[in-house]
């Protein structure tokens, strides 16, 4: 099964999470006028028992065509990736399709996107494309689980769209 990237887009991307980005013109103007503020760009949600965590990720660099063995979610908490380098990354995400996954979709951000996957969306694993894979990553801070995996019974191929 091939599955064909597409560009990210805050449309495209609304039912699954948030995209992070400084486009078009900032909400606000601060630090005497030399700082353009792009606010409140993610549903941050750490559900109850949770706090906000912070912490970096380095995942290792992955290619085009992609295969995509399984995706996971997190029921208790949102999860955001902040790519600390220019580079682009593939974001995969499936809706929900009575506690497994639907058909995935997969996006190729752009240089200086990041994501905040809404709680419980299912997604790839973290699939940096080039640059360092460093990412800050702000997610879930608690004491229950919060990962479910699903493995497909056939891969899927991701390929450039």
């Amino acid at each position: 099964m091939i599955l064909r990237t597409e560009p990210l887009t805050a449309a495209a991307f609304a039912s699954f999470g948030d995209v992070l980005e400084a486009a078009g013109d900032p909400d606000k103007v601060i630090n005497q006028g030399l700082c353009g503020r792009f606010h409140d760009l993610a549903r941050l949600d750490f559900g109850p028992g949770g706090r906000a965590g912070l912490s970096v990720f380095r995942a290792e660099l992955r290619a085009l065509p992609y295969r995509l063995e399984m995706v996971e979610r997190h029921p208790d908490g949102s999860q955001a990736f902040v790519p600390m380098d220019p580079e682009p990354f593939l974001v995969i995400v499936a809706p929900d399709a009575g506690g497994v996954p639907g058909a995935p979709r997969a996006f190729l951000t752009a240089p200086g996107q990041g994501i905040n996957l809404l709680r419980n969306t299912w997604h790839g694993v973290l699939t940096p494309l080039a640059g360092n894979g460093l990412f800050a990553v702000i997610d879930r801070i608690g004491e229950t689980p919060n990962l479910e995996e699903y493995w497909f019974a056939a891969p899927y191929s991701v390929e450039a769209g």
